[in-house]
């Protein structure tokens, strides 16, 4: 049985959310619900649900910033066998916001949720998550789509949208080089790689040290110049040669500059579906 979260500040739009998803997917048990970002995302830390409704915009934390938080959830807990949950926006009407989403790269709900669009939503999930489920049976990990270059996109544009005051992408990485600190360009950087206490920043001329964890940085840089193929690296999207396979069928991303290859997690393996 699929099992859902909804997150909405709103109590009655979380009634009523409830009730209408009875109507279209009776099947679907509603576990738990959010009054903010944050609750939302502790939630789905602590219950892993298949479905998270977020309201887009919400107190303490919005539904976008939830949404990306979330997104990293899913890579830290690959050992308990979560794959992720699907990401369902709900909104009132904002034209941008509802633009972007027609794309279909995610779904929403529009307040108050229409039962009619409501089912073409639910079928949606449902496509996808039967895809996924039939992709892992041929031990394939399917792409979550919090997890797709365009996902992680669409997130940033919309949090610039609902924060215009919110500080600007970084553009210059202050590291630890040997015995000084400098000043790295964002875009020289090929690679950002964590251990348990740093981040390496590595460029085409020298290796670098900062404490912020790569979980953070996703919310610091830009998104649209890196691609996140593990819980742990980032790469830069004009960095990437090319993907080949180990003995054991992991798939390695060969850097341009570097003769270091990356591990692309299971999470991420959709990335270079085909390869």
């Amino acid at each position: 049985m699929p099992r859902a979260m909804i997150a909405d500040d709103e109590r009655l739009m979380r009634e009523q959310l409830r009730a209408r998803l009875r109507e279209v997917w009776p099947e679907l048990e509603i576990v738990t619900e959010a009054k903010n970002g944050q609750e939302a995302v502790a939630l789905t830390e602590q219950l892993h649900p298949d479905v998270v409704f977020l309201d887009i915009r919400m107190p303490v934390l919005t539904g976008v910033d939830a949404a990306r938080q979330i997104a990293q959830l899913a890579t830290y807990d690959e050992a308990s066998g979560w794959p992720g949950c699907e990401i369902v926006f709900i909104t009132a009407y904002d034209q941008y916001a509802v633009q972007a989403f027609e794309q279909g790269v995610v779904d929403y709900v529009l307040k108050p949720a229409d039962p009619d669009r409501l089912r073409l939503t639910v079928q949606r999930i449902q496509q996808r998550m039967a895809e996924r489920a039939s992709a892992a049976g041929k031990s394939a990990q399917a792409l979550m789509s919090t997890h797709s270059p365009d996902m992680q996109q669409l997130l940033q544009r919309l949090a610039d949208q609902i924060n215009p005051g919110r500080a600007p992408k970084l553009q210059w990485i202050q590291a630890t080089v040997r015995q000084t600190i400098q000043m790295i360009p964002v875009a020289d950087v090929l690679f950002f790689i964590s251990d348990e206490k740093y981040t390496r920043v590595q460029t085409a001329t020298q290796e670098a040290l900062i404490r912020t964890p790569i979980k953070e940085l996703v919310e610091q840089i830009d998104m649209t110049l890196f691609w996140q193929i593990h819980r742990s690296t980032l790469v830069n999207i004009k960095a990437i040669a090319g993907v080949s396979r180990d003995e054991r069928g992991r798939q390695l991303v060969s850097v341009r500059g570097h003769g270091e290859k990356l591990e692309v997690s299971r999470s991420y393996a959709g990335l270079f579906r085909g390869m």
